[in-house]
């Protein structure tokens, strides 16, 4: 689940977590991969988007976890299902899905008190060209970002290398939503944006752990927010991608903890 981008903020400490810490996270980054996966199965034309929350609820309870998201601050689901221009934190309800749309599923999971946050957007049916290529593109930039997720690195070099791929092909990043810290807390210092600008130069320590997440327009980068005071979408009504995985920084690859 993205955060509201803070203008001028300076980062708290940022904390490392041991190897104790690390492993619960990995089991509930687990249960995240395969809630991810069962959702992802299940979307088809005519599904309604309230049926992949209970889904996702259902999965969750079957390995032992709690969802993050259910009445975190407010937010009503288990799951945020984003449709079309809606870029993240849907809600989900009677929508029925149709051929042709993109689907964004964001999934937190809580495992003896440790969290771990991932994302994915799907196709239903068949889909145009553009489209397809502007999932392509927005998964490719998360791992282009993951890349850089190493120690000594920086924050603002995981926001280039998002940043630099996604205009390379045409499309746009999000500007007002950014990543997060993660670990006993859903969002934790620091904020990762996906772009240069808004990106500090904090030095990555091993043991840091970090929901990268691109949220990518085929138009404008520009969003706007629902009355419901949670979904945002695209203001052009454009498409809208997203992507995210939960990743722990070491020194050399950073380890996905929301992988398979």
């Amino acid at each position: 689940m993205s955060v509201a981008r803070r203008a001028g903020r300076t980062e708290a400490a940022v904390a490392t977590k041991s190897g104790p810490e690390l492993a619960a996270m990995r089991r509930a980054g687990k249960v995240v991969a395969a809630v991810l996966a069962r959702l992802s199965a299940a979307v088809a034309p005519g599904v309604r988007t309230e049926q992949l929350d209970e889904l996702a609820a259902v999965t969750a309870a079957e390995m032992g976890a709690v969802p993050s998201f259910k009445g975190y601050g407010g937010f009503p689901a288990h799951v945020c299902v984003s449709v079309n221009d809606e870029v993240v934190h849907g809600i989900p309800g009677p929508r029925v899905l149709v051929a042709g749309d993109l689907v964004s599923l964001d999934f937190g999971a809580i495992w003896q008190g440790w969290q771990a946050d991932g994302a994915v957007t799907v196709p239903v049916g068949k889909i145009t060209p553009s489209a397809r290529r502007l999932l392509q593109v927005t998964r490719e930039a998360l791992y282009l970002g993951i890349d850089q997720a190493r120690e000594g690195r920086r924050l603002c070099d995981i926001a280039a290398a998002v940043q630099g791929h996604v205009e390379r092909n045409g499309f746009s990043v999000v500007r007002e939503l950014v990543g997060h810290g993660i670990g006993r807390q859903m969002h934790e210092p620091p904020q990762v944006p996906n772009y240069v600008e808004a990106a500090s130069r904090l030095v990555l320590r091993a043991g840091m752990t970090l929901a990268i997440e691109p949220m990518v327009n085929a138009g404008s980068e520009q969003v706007q927010q629902d009355a419901n005071g949670w979904t945002f979408r695209t203001r052009d009504g454009s498409l809208s991608a997203h992507f995210e995985h939960t990743v722990a920084v070491t020194a050399a690859r950073a380890t996905i903890l929301t992988a398979p």
